[in-house]
């Protein structure tokens, strides 16, 4: 009767847990209509650039997102089948490409910058301040899907997961994948809005 009464109190808790997250991310969604509107609003303005050609490493970047949020699938796979060693793999692995989507999204900016397209100044032009408002923005959300992440992989190191209790890791991979969603609605919506 006990371990039942433990089961109820972990299910109350992913609950909560879990509708916390839904409400930061319908926070996260408002954000980005906001600046998806903008955008929209923004194409009558005479300094629109409409052949903005967007730098092959953010194509590159979304590519390695889409595929960090495969492992981080495989990572709670691995975790619910109470194999600690694969979700250790699986979970740096993530880790490695969030790192690289954001090398890469940096590496674009730089690429841009070399263009001399810039997001402030006398030589810049909205469009571009939009690609770096949508890029920076992201980023920083994802900075918290990183540090969510990290805490993750200590927590599994200290061995505090396992095939009954991995809350941790649903949660943070339930944002991850809502941040990849988010980049990718945001790349196709740059890529094809113009």
């Amino acid at each position: 009767m006990e371990s039942i009464s433990i089961q109820e109190a972990y299910d109350k808790k992913s609950k909560t847990y879990k509708m916390l997250l839904y409400f930061g991310m319908i926070s996260i969604i408002m954000i980005f209509a906001g600046l998806t509107s903008a955008f929209v609003v923004s194409k009558q303005r005479p300094d629109w650039l409409k052949d903005l050609a967007i730098p092959d490493t953010f194509t590159y970047s979304t590519i390695v997102l889409i595929v960090s949020s495969i492992t981080f699938f495989l990572a709670k796979k691995a975790i619910k089948a109470n194999n600690q060693s694969l979700t250790t793999v699986y979970l740096l692995i993530t880790l490695g490409l969030g790192l690289t989507f954001v090398y890469l999204q940096f590496k674009g900016f730089d690429l841009l910058f070399n263009q001399g397209l810039v997001p402030f100044g006398s030589s810049s032009k909205v469009t571009v301040s939009f690609l770096y408002a949508f890029v920076f923005v992201h980023v920083a959300h994802l900075f918290g899907g990183m540090i969510s992440l990290i805490y993750v992989i200590y927590n599994h190191y200290k061995q505090k997961y396992n095939s009954s209790q991995c809350l941790g890791i649903e949660l943070s991979g339930m944002y991850w994948h809502f941040m990849d969603f988010i980049w990718v609605y945001l790349f196709l919506f740059f890529y094809f809005f113009k």
